[in-house]
């Protein structure tokens, strides 16, 4: 398989050159530089139109000049700060659409250095052509194409470095042992550590009899790892054919250096060609491939997950053999069983507990290398029917995607040693040795977790387009869209189909209507339900062209008013069934629970939910206000739009709406109520886009300011509580809810004195909460509304300054209004957790009025480690992301050879954050760290 995709991407290679050739071949007489305003075209659904056309909830990012300022890797990376409106989501939803050269595919399949151009579809109007699928907004990506002119290349590579920002901090040995049991004598156990075993562990005289492992000291992890790249474009064309294609790799390794770990990487090389053909005056054809391949090969074992949970004094994992004695022959000859013995000076040291451990496994557990190939091919036919009606256009196009992963490796069994230590004579020794495993290796390869992925995307549309005397503008489009995804593991494909109407019209660039509209198909909906309408309505006006706006400031001023319905199958899932078909139908299960006694254990027949005949759409319901301009010949620029509207019609089982006895309670639990439309969800907010252009001296200056706030609240649930301080209606949909806390008890007195928590036994030390309803107990109905874990603020500060053929870019992301919950491992230690830093500041009696954090236990901790207030931290915080300072290479030193351009830069990447809660920011726990990357790059244009 590998050699036909290898082979597949020498074909492409192949075939675009070959077309640069003929290219060259003819039509050189004809060969003119395309027109400028090709640069003020956008691409929005199925169509391009002129950027001062754009109506509100369209914002638009030029890639291509961008990284001329800015390198990035990822092809997303420029889209929440130079525009409003992204948020990780587009205006506070989820699950935006992905369209990539009018196809539904990844993001993270496409480079930005590959990229023309990223348009955001955010209003209702903008999304609805696209169909169901597309109602949460859509992020258009354009690729670059050929253009008319001489054959181009352009050649750039990087190599820079990744430094760890953080790593997280936990306690040694010697202190894991003292506190551990501490956390004994509070819940009235005998201690686990001897006093002689923790000085001896302090000491660290012996760290194999008395181990102290670290899993991020630089015995096992590097300073800074390596990420480098090289990308060639070649693009060019005439009249007749134009030509793009691109060919990169890139390779990255790891932090770890111990074992086979040491080679850990990642790689991906890639071929992309764009094709572009005049077949005749009216005929165009476009053809368009990409392949991918993708590797990353890893030592096997979970590194990271380890270094969060394996206790330091658990295990020895590289045990010197020269603590064996020369005499001490059994040990010897069980010793000399191993195949791993590292370096000839250590053998693997394991316990009965951990047998195997981290550090071994790099060594001896073997290799997995994950695997994943991408192939994509659409073309693109444009038939001009001028002949038929002047302005008239069928185009249709086809995509189909294949994408397949496994994973390749060996995996091996491997025996550790326990040692059994002695002194003589003052020197500890091992006196014996315990095997655990053997050393097994198959010699075979391991292929598992094969997967993959088809995408089909289907389109076809009549277009037309006139203007009128001069004046009046018409646009009309008729499109049906149809793509489909299918994944193994899955019966049922995803689908998307739906048949869309446009009609626009503008009088002078001045005033603008359009009606946009969709007939979405959904066969997640039962039968007479199946087809909805999606209507949307534009009005858009131009004031600076009204005579008596007269000589102003503006250079130019657009509003924009929109409304509209979009109706969408996104939504219609439901518990254990993610796809969402068939949640219309009822559930009659044979064997949920059985009978004894005279029944004779015959298998019971139960509901699981009733059907809903009348299941349809969930429903985007939207207003949306738009302005943008410029001021003082571009001086300023700005885009501003409100949105509000709600999501209707979410699916939920409504209690409230049927009998009680449609539901027994108890065991066995069964119910006929069926989902239905029912859940309504609130939505406003607002984004920004502003711009300062200034020319100050020799130095050019842009400052952008961009930005969103969003708020999605709860507005229709079923609800039964108790207090009114509990429901949902009215709050954040990403709300934190939990207990209040009063700080911690102080003695038994204080206990005695307070409401009786439920969450197991309290002791001194142990957090109190507030009792919301004066019950005297504390328990779930004690819980409120703490925060929101999402950020409602985003801000995207972003500077440029030129000078001379120096360039200097930075880029800068704010968060604010958010929170979050400390609740991982880390900081939520209990049981037989290890012990991080944040345990130093414990309460204990004598810490009482000082200590942060609670008493310690070996229990689960339940009355303490529970979603409240105590956990919670402000995730207000600003990150510089980027910083980069280009140098471009005079023309005039390159006069009189084939070099057209070359620039050089350096740049760095996550340098930054600005927030009282920086340290936990940084911080990740059971994952490989967060990093710093340095850059230098060159670009090179012949």
């Amino acid at each position: 398989m590998k050699q036909r995709y290898i082979g597949l991407a020498i074909c492409i290679g192949f075939v675009f050159n070959a077309l640069q050739a003929v290219a060259q071949l003819g039509y050189t007489d004809e060969m003119t530089l395309e027109n400028d305003t090709l640069h003020k075209r956008v691409e929005v659904a199925f169509r391009t139109m002129d950027k001062q056309d754009l109506l509100g909830g369209v914002s638009v990012i030029d890639v291509e000049e961008m990284t001329e300022k800015a390198y990035t890797t990822y092809s997303l990376n420029f889209v929440e700060n130079l525009i409003g409106g992204v948020n990780g989501n587009i205006w506070g939803m989820d699950e935006y659409l992905v369209v990539i050269d009018g196809m539904v595919r990844d993001a993270n399949n496409v480079l930005p250095t590959e990229i023309q151009q990223i348009t955001v579809l955010k209003g209702p109007a903008a999304v609805v052509l696209y169909g169901s699928r597309a109602a949460k907004g859509v992020i258009q990506i354009t690729t670059k194409r050929g253009k008319i002119g001489d054959p181009s290349i352009r050649v750039r590579a990087n190599s820079g470095i990744h430094t760890p920002k953080s790593f997280p901090k936990y306690l040694g040995s010697a202190e894991y042992m003292t506190l551990y049991n501490e956390a004994r004598v509070n819940d009235n156990l005998d201690p686990s550590f001897s006093i002689e075993d923790i000085y001896r562990t302090a000491s660290g005289d012996n760290p194999y009899r008395y181990p102290d492992l670290d899993m991020y000291s630089s015995d096992y992890l590097r300073k800074a790892y390596n990420r480098s790249e090289a990308i060639a474009e070649i693009s060019g064309g005439n009249q007749r054919v134009k030509y793009y294609t691109t060919t990169g790799y890139y390779r990255e390794n790891s932090l770890l250096k111990v074992g086979n770990s040491k080679d850990n990487y990642t790689s991906r090389m890639f071929v992309r060609g764009n094709l572009d053909v005049n077949v005749t005056d009216f005929l165009k054809v476009q053809a368009d491939a990409n392949v991918t391949f993708y590797d990353s090969y890893t030592a096997r074992g979970d590194w990271w997950s380890n270094a969060a949970t394996l206790r330091p004094n658990r295990v020895a994992p590289l045990i010197p053999l020269s603590y064996l004695e020369e005499n001490d022959i059994p040990s010897w000859n069980t010793i000399n069983t191993s195949n791993n013995l590292i370096d000839g000076q250590y053998f693997l040291g394991g316990t009965q507990l951990n047998p195997t451990n981290p550090i071994a496994d790099s060594y001896a557990a073997g290799d997995d290398k994950f695997v994943s190939r991408q192939f994509q091919f659409n073309t693109r036919f444009d038939l001009n029917l001028r002949s038929l009606l002047e302005g008239l256009h069928m185009r249709a196009k086809y995509g189909i995607d294949y994408a397949s992963t496994y994973n390749q490796g060996y995996s091996n069994e491997y025996a550790s040693f326990a040692p059994v230590w002695t002194n003589y004579a003052g020197s500890d020794m091992i006196a014996s040795v315990t095997q655990y495993g053997t050393d097994r290796k198959s010699g075979n390869e391991n292929i598992s977790n094969s997967a993959y992925r088809y995408t089909y995307n289907m389109a076809a549309q009549f277009d037309y387009t006139r203007t009128f005397d001069s004046d009046h503008n018409v646009f009309a489009m008729f499109v049906a869209n149809a793509w489909q995804r299918q994944q193994s593991g899955q019966y049922h494909r995803l689908t998307n189909v739906n048949l869309g109407l446009q009609a626009s019209y503008n009088f002078q660039q001045k005033y603008y209507v359009d009606f946009s509209s969709a007939l979405p198909y959904s066969a997640k909906l039962p039968e007479g339900n199946r087809l909805g309408f999606s209507p949307t309505i534009t009005l858009g006006w131009r004031p600076v062209k009204e005579d008596f706006f007269g000589d102003s400031a503006f250079d130019d001023l657009m509003l924009t008013a929109s409304a509209g319905i979009v109706n969408q199958d996104m939504d219609i899932t439901a518990d254990g069934n993610e796809m969402g078909y068939f949640i219309y139908k009822s559930i009659l299960q044979r064997g949920g629970w059985y009978s004894w006694a005279d029944l004779g254990g015959e298998a019971a027949t139960e509901f699981q939910r009733g059907e809903n005949p009348n299941m349809t759409f969930v429903k985007r319901k939207e207003v949306n206000l738009g302005l943008r301009g410029s001021l003082w010949n571009q001086l300023l620029t700005f885009d501003v739009n409100y949105f509000a509207g709600k999501m209707d019609g979410d699916l939920a089982r409504v209690n409230s709406l049927y009998p009680i006895y449609f539901t027994q309670v108890g065991y066995p639990t069964s119910s006929i109520i069926p989902f239905v439309n029912y859940n309504v969800d609130d939505r406003s907010g607002f984004d920004f886009s502003l711009y300062l252009n200034k020319k100050v001296s020799e130095v050019d200056l842009t400052f952008g300011v961009n930005g969103m706030y969003s708020s999605s609240k709860a507005a229709k649930r079923d609800e039964s509580y108790e207090f009114d301080y509990q429901t949902r209606i009215g709050q954040p949909l990403n709300a934190l809810w939990g207990l209040q806390n009063l700080g911690f008890f102080n003695d038994q007195a204080d206990i005695d004195a307070s409401p009786e928590q439920q969450f197991g036994e309290t002791r001194p030390g142990d957090i109190k909460y507030k009792d919301q309803n004066g019950d005297g107990i504390i328990d779930s109905n004690d819980e409120v509304f703490l925060g929101r874990w999402d950020t409602p603020f985003r801000l995207g500060l972003n500077f440029t300054a030129k000078w001379r053929q120096f360039t200097f870019f930075a880029m800068a992301d704010g968060f604010y209004g958010g929170n979050g919950m400390k609740d991982n491992s880390y900081y939520w230690v209990r049981s037989d957790n290890k012990y991080s830093e944040i345990v130093r500041n414990r309460w204990t009696e004598e810490t009482k009025d000082t200590a942060t954090y609670p008493r310690l236990t070996t229990t689960n901790g339940a009355n303490n480690f529970r979603s409240s207030d105590f956990w919670m931290y402000d995730s207000d915080r600003l990150n510089l992301s980027q910083v980069q300072l280009t140098y471009d290479i005079p023309e005039t030193a390159l006069q009189g050879t084939f070099v057209k351009g070359i620039s050089l830069y350096v740049s760095g990447y996550n340098l930054l954050t600005i927030s009282k809660e920086r340290k936990h920011f940084e911080m990740n726990v059971g994952s490989a760290p967060q990093t710093r990357f340095y850059n230098f790059g060159v670009r090179g244009t012949f």
